[in-house]
């Protein structure tokens, strides 16, 4: 592989989604994040970090949901960004947030291409899968509900986890990421990432069939994807659908077809009626996770590649998990006192506060929010990226 595919390939990971700000070392994700570390939770073969939240005042037989951080991010990081902790007490479930550390990938990119890191009981998949096991001992988790979802290389991650272990997992939410098996080294991560494996539906399914020892039922799976995406092509998302499909035996004509929040939503259901398989195209939407307002609320918090799209995609993957039937604590309950120091930094930084809605011309192109000064601070970053070489 070239030198020059080489850098390519590290720049196209560094931008497999940053969080500014809450993301680097802790610092106001670490204080604003109620995630909390287990430092022994059985065997780690793949040297993950395992944080977790469990909201108080819950029954027994708690829905779990486990979260996979994108490349550079951290998972308190991504927690504020996405509002994963906020749904969870809304909703009443356990959430689950592996973190990956750089001495395993140095941008902290979960390692989805990695041979030794994707077979089940083995590496980072086998590290995910104790963390779920410490939890369901531990807080009485349905073993019926546990989900997982992640960003980009954690989308990646999340499908290996469906595939690895279907039996564990009854669905799935991948957010710009990639079918499970396409690649098991860097040059066909690069690859892929571009250029989207024209492999059949059957031959992808077979990567599935052939990680496990487990031949069905098989997950559900929520597809996302921005139609705009110059770090993951849309193309993985056809692809990961269509591996899908085909595990469940389902037609790739969609059986319906709508608008969400004016976004496209395509649907398949299996026998019974049950949506099984589901895509989402943010149209205009560079790579990121689509934040908006849902239940009146702005779950997450807006910055590079996290979106305001104007839709909440951790809303409705919740929905689709069928998390959201029933309110575990009301809006007001969710809110607390800001402290004065946090609030002050929040009047200097409008994009560490509640993301506000803005026309949907600049949330698909994503472009960030402006400082007091009328600075676009994304804007800055994005000449600041390309000038370095690590965007085009």
């Amino acid at each position: 592989m070239s030198l020059k595919n080489t850098i390519d390939f590290l720049a196209h990971m560094r931008k497999m989604n940053g969080f500014s700000g809450l993301d680097r070392g802790g610092g106001d994700a670490e204080t604003a994040s109620p995630l909390t570390e287990t430092l022994d939770f059985g065997a780690n073969p793949g040297h993950l970090r395992m944080l977790s939240f469990v909201p108080e005042g819950l029954s027994r037989r708690i829905p779990l949901v486990v979260v996979l951080h994108g490349c550079t991010q951290t998972a308190a990081g991504y927690d504020i960004g996405a509002g994963w902790s906020a749904l969870a007490r809304r909703y009443g479930f356990a959430l689950l947030m592996p973190e990956q550390r750089r001495a395993n990938n140095p941008n902290a990119c979960f390692n989805w291409f990695v041979p030794e890191d994707i077979h089940r009981d083995h590496g980072e998949a086998g590290s995910i899968r104790q963390m779920v096991e410490h939890l369901a001992q531990h807080h009485d988790i349905d073993r019926a509900r546990i989900f997982v979802t992640g960003l980009s290389a954690g989308g990646a991650m999340a499908a290996v986890m469906l595939a690895t272990y279907p039996d564990v997992f009854a669905g799935g939410a991948v957010i710009a990421g990639l079918p499970y098996g396409v690649a098991t080294n860097v040059r066909a991560a690069l690859k892929e990432m571009r250029h989207p494996t024209h492999q059949s539906a059957h031959a992808l399914g077979d990567l599935v069939r052939k990680a496990s020892p487990h031949r069905g039922p098989w997950p559900k799976l929520s597809v996302w994807q921005g139609s705009a995406d110059r770090t993951v092509h849309p193309g993985n998302a056809d692809a990961l659908i269509r591996q899908w499909l085909d595990l469940h035996g389902l037609p790739e004509t969609p059986m319906a077809e709508r608008k969400v929040d004016g976004f496209p939503h395509r649907v398949w259901w299996n026998t019974s009626g049950e949506p099984t398989v589901e895509s989402y195209t943010i149209t205009d939407m560079a790579h990121g996770t689509p934040l908006g307002l849902a239940d009146d609320e702005p779950y997450g918090v807006a910055g590079p590649y996290l979106l305001d799209a104007g839709i909440s995609s951790s809303r409705h993957i919740a929905e689709f998990f069928g998390l959201t039937g029933r309110i575990h604590q009301h809006k007001k309950s969710l809110s607390k006192p800001v402290p004065k120091p946090e609030r002050e930094a929040a009047t200097a930084e409008p994009h560490a506060g509640k993301a506000k809605p803005r026309s949907s011309a600049g949330a698909r192109a994503g472009q960030g929010p402006r400082d007091r000064r009328g600075i676009d601070v994304n804007a800055v970053i994005t000449r600041a990226l390309t000038a370095a070489g690590l965007m085009k």
